[in-house]
């Protein structure tokens, strides 16, 4: 068999990337060596970035039916109950659409990826795992065995997304330095009596004995967390999590009735070495794990194949290959950041706010970042490209994430002249905005959130973020072409 992209790995990641080459038409196959998706709910948080993600992807709608906002958490104290909200609340904005994380069970946030994938006519091959593979300069050759057998796949580019144990990192003895956080953890979906679903029960929460129930909204499940000693056997039955919620809890009146899932695992914060060998690259969980704090894993690993997917497609496209290594020049950092806050949060009261929505992550110290040095407000190069509503010229209004959603580049031109437009190309979308051009810009927010004035050219990215600002369309010209988008 041969393909463009060979993608070991269907969990988040790796379906994110599989929905947008497909998107772009690119030739890819996703296998993973699991007999069915997974059934837990181990990343449940969205953030807003992705929320963005999701809407460019066509999900957002399912994703926010799937689930639903976090419930306030209560914490049973010696003194009565106390209720405290998990997150601070924020409106949202014309800039900033989403602004509160969603609660969805990670396996529900990959049933709504699957079918988008789905639709765009592929799915994952489940029980087909990754066994070997070798490299050379025109290829990756992959052994994956099958139940029918073991079966050679020839791909251009192969991309772990296979997690923490990856196959894909430690064939290329690719360092994955870090440490242990000195945690051990239960994390279960179980059905329970006694509870009701309107909030986050924490019982005993400053102490090592602790437990908490999260409403698994979109189910009726709750996820119990809880740590546990290292040196203890943790029995995962009904009966046997019954008698540990009910010690924890102080209460004999909870009672797990069903384990859907669960597991008992040993925090790790550790980042890959490097991102790239050759033409083989990591992304998720097999770059970078974190402690579930925070709600950031999950988001992170799905964000990196967003920003590899238009990459790969470009280079497959034609253009150079040195845009590759963009990718881990711009996620890298990105994972470190965040490890960073994921380990700060751990064992700290957590309520969810701007530093965790990942909105502020840009790449302004990317080598795609075309800056211009004389530019001192609004958005600068390598920034998050920012929402804003905007009137069509026939009268109907839409907003910039509406025109940025799909595979393509855009270009924006504020009050600009038409004749120094660049010209059209697949690839390409160009809007004019103005009182000549196709849109208007409503209220004035583009010209505000972006700082821009009149003969200003913002290039936006497939991935939305922002390549440059300039008044010379000249310098667009030139971007365009180094990355692959030129005129036939």
């Amino acid at each position: 068999m041969e393909t463009a992209v060979l993608v070991s790995g269907a969990g988040a990641a790796g379906l994110t990337l599989g929905i947008d080459l497909a998107r772009r038409g690119v030739p890819f196959v996703l296998v993973d060596k699991a007999a069915h998706p997974f059934a837990g709910s181990r990343g449940k948080g969205i953030q807003p970035r992705s929320q963005e993600v999701f809407e460019d992807l066509g999900v957002i709608d399912r994703i926010v039916a799937a689930g639903g906002e976090y419930p306030p958490q209560r914490y049973y104290t010696e003194d009565g109950t106390v209720d405290r909200p998990t997150v601070e609340l924020s409106a949202p904005t014309p800039a900033e659409p989403f602004m509160i994380p969603l609660l969805v069970p990670q396996f529900l946030t990959e049933r709504v990826l699957r079918d988008r994938l789905a639709e765009l006519g592929h799915t994952p091959r489940y029980a087909h795992e990754l066994v070997g593979f070798e490299q050379d300069d025109d290829g990756v050759t992959a052994r994956v065995a099958t139940q029918d057998g073991e079966h050679v796949v020839r791909a251009a580019y192969l991309v772990g997304t296979d997690g923490g144990s990856s196959f894909v990192r430690k064939s290329l003895g690719i360092g994955f330095e870090g440490r242990t956080l000195g945690v051990r953890a239960i994390v279960a979906d179980v059905y329970v009596d006694g509870v009701s679903a309107d909030v986050w029960h924490r019982f005993a929460e400053d102490t090592p004995t602790q437990v908490s129930l999260c409403p698994l909204y979109g189910t009726p499940m709750f996820q119990l967390q809880a740590p546990v000693p290292f040196d203890v056997e943790i029995d995962l039955s009904s009966a046997g999590l019954t008698a540990f919620l009910r010690e924890r809890a102080g209460r004999d009146d909870l009672t797990i009735t069903s384990v859907s899932w669960a597991s008992v695992f040993s925090m790790n914060a550790r980042l890959a070495d490097s991102y790239r060998q050759g033409r083989v690259l990591l992304a998720g969980d097999a770059a970078h794990v974190h402690p579930p704090t925070g709600g950031q894993g999950l988001n992170t690993s799905l964000q990196d194949t967003y920003n590899l997917g238009w990459k790969l497609a470009a280079v497959l496209g034609g253009a150079d290959e040195s845009l590759l290594a963009t990718y881990e020049e711009e996620r890298r950092p990105v994972a470190e950041e965040v490890l960073g806050l994921s380990t700060r949060l751990l064992g700290t009261r957590l309520v969810r706010g701007r530093e965790g929505s990942q909105l502020d992550l840009g790449y302004g110290y990317s080598s795609l970042a075309a800056a211009d040095p004389d530019r001192d407000k609004g958005v600068l190069a390598g920034d998050r490209a920012p929402d804003a509503p905007v009137t069509g010229a026939g009268g109907l209004p839409t907003r910039l994430f509406t025109l940025f959603q799909g595979p393509h580049w855009t270009l924006l031109g504020y009050e600009t002249d038409r004749d120094e437009t660049p010209p059209a190309r697949a690839g390409l979308h160009i809007h004019l905005i103005g009182a000549r051009g196709d849109l208007r810009d409503t209220g004035g927010h583009v010209r505000d959130t972006y700082g821009l004035e009149p003969g200003h050219w913002v290039l936006v990215r497939p991935d939305g973020y922002v390549a440059g600002i300039t008044d010379r369309p000249r310098a667009v010209e030139n971007y365009l072409r180094r990355v692959g988008v030129r005129t036939s």
